[in-house]
């Protein structure tokens, strides 16, 4: 089936359906970023609706246009966070049943978050590793209790809800905008997002952006059909599906100016430049238009850019390995083996003579018991400029503590273990 662009007037209906229930949120302009880039950037901060995503418009534009046999009966859905929240929340305004499945690694935090916005109206199941898991074993469900799947990407009417985020920002500012940077998952959101401003807007630049390590959409558009992944990262969860939606691929195909992987270190970096220096707090998917930006900001050079911040359920356990992943991307982390003698003065040889001045040791353990005898041991070492690390090996190795070192490794967490 040939798929096209939403229509105007499903998208103008949508935005009336969903207007009492979804905020308007703000098209903000960003100083520190226009400045830093040579660009004119404004933040459209979907990351302060209510359920802290865009998600509520396509849930709730979905749900409310079902009968109302359909309605009593209930809906399902599958969701690695964000659309469960939207589809609990919107359950509760209309007082009906959902069941919503959610991946095992799904954050604790955005599990509290859809408990409480569905209340007595929705039950949460955990099913599966991935996003692509929880789907399949919703789909069986739903055919098993004859109840209606809210998709969270592949719906028509899920996109005209998504597309209502666009036509907003169209209605917050007459400035021409050369180019829009948006969040690709499954492709709900591009999908909506390309449906107004290829009709309203056709001279904007539609920019999709997906994490390196789940690349769905670059990979089917490259071969031309739609392609399964085998295996992704599910660290960007709100934006790693391992298969994107029938609709939004061919429109993607059809409509997209361009797609770019951003590396999962850069998005963490954007996380922490976002909160320290902005006060935005937002999750990884909802960083990753930000650090596209700030990855190839050359191609947006003196542009009116427009960022979607598509969401801020970000457990904030989850900080400390959102740092980590950013110190290594920016090579300011490093593990070493390393052999420490066990005599007197060994310690303090290390710290003194191989330690630069603006070294940190900021993990340190045998990685055996019986390694206690021969001081093999595993360091982490954070230092203020990835310079650095050539001296630091070279002291190592002069001074006979090197033994290995464990950042190339396919998983550093394993030889911690």
């Amino acid at each position: 089936m040939k798929h096209e662009l939403a229509k105007i007037e499903d998208i103008k209906l949508a935005q009336v359906r969903i207007e009492k229930t979804v905020r308007k949120t703000p098209l903000q302009f960003n100083e520190r970023l226009s400045k830093l880039f040579q660009t004119n950037l404004w933040l459209k901060r979907e990351d302060l609706q209510e359920v802290r995503s865009f998600k509520i418009r396509g849930a709730y534009n979905k749900i409310c246009s079902l009968n109302p046999k359909e309605q009593k009966k209930g809906v399902v859905c599958s969701s690695a966070g964000n659309h469960a929240q939207g589809v609990a929340k919107s359950c509760n305004l209309l007082k009906m049943n959902g069941v919503i499945f959610m991946p095992t690694i799904t954050p604790r935090q955005k599990i509290e978050q859809v408990n409480m916005f569905g209340g007595q109206y929705i039950e949460v199941i955990l099913e599966g590793d991935t996003y692509d898991d929880s789907y399949e074993a919703a789909k069986m469900y739903c055919a098993d209790h004859e109840k209606t799947f809210i998709h969270p990407f592949d719906d028509l009417q899920v996109i005209e809800g998504q597309a209502t985020l666009a036509y907003e920002i169209l209605e917050q500012t007459k400035r021409k905008i050369d180019s829009i940077i948006v969040p690709i998952g499954g492709g709900g959101l591009v999908s909506g997002v390309l449906s107004v401003f290829k009709q309203l807007s056709p001279e904007t630049k539609v920019i999709g952006v997906e994490p390196l390590g789940a690349p769905s959409m670059s990979t089917s558009l490259e071969k031309n059909e739609i392609t399964t992944l085998d295996k992704i990262d599910p660290f960007v969860d709100g934006a790693s599906v391992k298969k994107v939606g029938n609709i939004s691929f061919q429109l993607c195909q059809k409509y997209l100016d361009e797609i770019l992987l951003i590396p999962e270190g850069e998005i963490c970096q954007s996380i922490l430049n976002m909160y320290n220096k902005d006060a935005i707090v937002v999750e990884p998917a909802g960083a990753i238009s930000v650090a596209a930006l700030e990855l190839h900001h050359e191609k947006f050079k003196n542009q009116n850019v427009v960022c979607l911040i598509c969401g801020s359920n970000n457990d904030i356990s989850r900080m400390s390995e959102i740092k980590e992943k950013a110190l290594l991307y920016r090579n300011l982390k490093h593990y070493f083996l390393i052999k420490l003698p066990q005599r007197a003065g060994a310690l303090k040889e290390f710290l003194v003579d191989v330690l630069g001045p603006n070294d940190d040791i900021t993990h340190f353990e045998y990685t055996k018991k019986h390694y206690k005898e021969t001081g093999v041991a595993i360091v982490g070492i954070e230092l203020k400029s990835g310079r650095d690390l050539d001296g630091l090996i070279e002291r190592m190795k002069s001074r006979g503590f090197f033994s290995d070192y464990l950042n190339d490794k396919n998983d550093i967490r394993q030889i911690l273990i």
